[in-house]
Formats: C-alpha cells, sequence, structure tokens
C-alpha cells in the first residue's frame, strides 16, 4: 500500500525494519501501530475489515512517514491464517516484529456458549497465535532477530473460564520460547494487562461500570510497557504495579476467591 505516500516524502531515517500488527483497527492494535510507526518500523497491518485497515493506512503514512501494508485477513479461517504465515516466511520481504494482537471475548460461561463459537475463541487465541509464531520464529532467525509480543491477560494467572486457559497457554510458550530462542536474537514478550480502556468489553456487551475505575488502564500505557519490557528481554510484561500484586495475590489466594473477582470483568 506504499502508493499512499510519493516516495520523496517518506521519512528518510526509518532503520527499525517491518512489524506486522493483527487485529491492527482497534484498540491495543491500533495503539500498537502508533507506537511502532513512531519508533521508525514499517508496518503490515492485518484485520478483516478491509477497508477499516486502508483508512487505518491512510492516518499512520501521513503522520509518521511510512510505508504501510494492508493485509486482509480473518484469523478464525484456514485461509486466513495461511495467508499471514505466508507473508511473515517471505524472505524477500523480510519482518522484524510480530504483535499477536487480534482476538475477541465471550459473554457468556463455557457450557451456556455454542461449541462453535467456543472453538472460534479458542482458535484466536491460541492456534492462530501459535501458527503465526511458528512462521515467524524461522523467519526471524534466518533474518538475524527480531521481536514478538503476544498480547495475553492478567487472566491468564486466574481460573476464569476458557479465555484463561487459552491465555495461559500463551503467556507459558512465550516464557519458554523467550528462554529457547534468544540465542537466535529473538525476544517473546506476552504482555498480561488487566481491564484496558478500549472497545474490547464494549463487543462482549459487558457492563464497565461494575468494574472500579482504579482497575482501568490506558491503552498508550499498555503498550508503552509491553514495548519496552519486549526490549529488555522479558518473558511476561504486566503493566501497572496495581496488576502485579494482583497477580502475585493470584497466584497464592483460593482459586474460588479469585475466580469470583474475576467474574466481574464478565
Amino acid at each position: 500500500m506504499n502508493e499512499f505516500l510519493p516516495p520523496e516524502t517518506r521519512n528518510p531515517h526509518r532503520s527499525q525494519g517491518t512489524a506486522l500488527i493483527t487485529g491492527a483497527t482497534s484498540g491495543l492494535g491500533t495503539e500498537f501501530c502508533m507506537q511502532l510507526a513512531s519508533r521508525g518500523h514499517d508496518l503490515v497491518i492485518v484485520a478483516r475489515d478491509s477497508g477499516a485497515l486502508t483508512e487505518l493506512a491512510t492516518r499512520l503514512q501521513a503522520q509518521f512517514a511510512i510505508d504501510v501494508e494492508v493485509l486482509s485477513a480473518d484469523l478464525v479461517t484456514d485461509a486466513g491464517v495461511e495467508r499471514v504465515a505466508a507473508r511473515l516466511s517471505d524472505s524477500a520481504r523480510p519482518i522484524r516484529a510480530l504483535v499477536n494482537n487480534a482476538g475477541f471475548g465471550l459473554r457468556g460461561n463455557f457450557a451456556d456458549n455454542s461449541l462453535q463459537d467456543e472453538l472460534g475463541h479458542l482458535r484466536i487465541h491460541t492456534q492462530t497465535p501459535l501458527t503465526l509464531m511458528h512462521a515467524a520464529l524461522n523467519s526471524l532467525a534466518t533474518a538475524g532477530g527480531g521481536q514478538i509480543i503476544n498480547v495475553a491477560s492478567v487472566a491468564a494467572f486466574t481460573p476464569r473460564g476458557s479465555y484463561s486457559a487459552a491465555k495461559g497457554l500463551i503467556v507459558n510458550f512465550s516464557r519458554w520460547a523467550n528462554v529457547f530462542y534468544a540465542d537466535r536474537g529473538i525476544s517473546v514478550t506476552a504482555l498480561c494487562p488487566g481491564f484496558v480502556h478500549t472497545d474490547f468489553h464494549q463487543r462482549m456487551g459487558v457492563d464497565k461500570s461494575t468494574i472500579p475505575p482504579w482497575g482501568w488502564l490506558h491503552a498508550p500505557d499498555v503498550v508503552r510497557q509491553g514495548l519496552s519490557d519486549s526490549d529488555a528481554g522479558k518473558s511476561v510484561s504486566v503493566p501497572s504495579r496495581r496488576y502485579k500484586i494482583a497477580v502475585a495475590l493470584a497466584r497464592i489466594a483460593p482459586d474460588a476467591l479469585v475466580e469470583k473477582l474475576a467474574r466481574r470483568g464478565r
């Protein structure tokens, strides 16, 4: 999509390589686009809505003078995932950073939701990021290293149905991969925020008023912390001191109590 800016207007000082962000058109995904672009990364932005992608690409190019490639893909489908994995594996256009951000929540409890919805939910939060990481890890190793950030959640440390189970898998995999691939110059970080002011909860139909004001984080702060921790080579990033404390308490508190508190976010 480089045609949005003529070559002479592009930032001549870019040197950070290309970053691919899934779920780019809203919430933390858009904020990752903004902050990575401000660092000098060119971008590949991925989401289902091609119109929203094109609009975002135009804004990013105009504001940051970077190259932005639009890749429309439904990451709950084989074809969509294969399209993005192929882009990550393209050695002629190497990716130096991957942000696995795409995802959605389900309002009901596991047995009350349809099995199809639950399996799609499991796929977007586990199978899809694992597939994209498989492509990215091989590509990054060949290119000399890079970064992967997997957007997880503090729910990964709580008993909270299939969502916490899926995020727990990603956290544990990130911890392993960050150690195993470190000698290849690759950092893998699981970003685990608490409640963030985005449209995630509105799309689930959650009443945000049930969550106390102190529980909310702001997307720019979350992304800034995630990028900083990734730069530092940390395997897990929990933004804000209050959520670090919450995670520590969740590890030792009774499951029944933790589940009751976590349920407030549904």
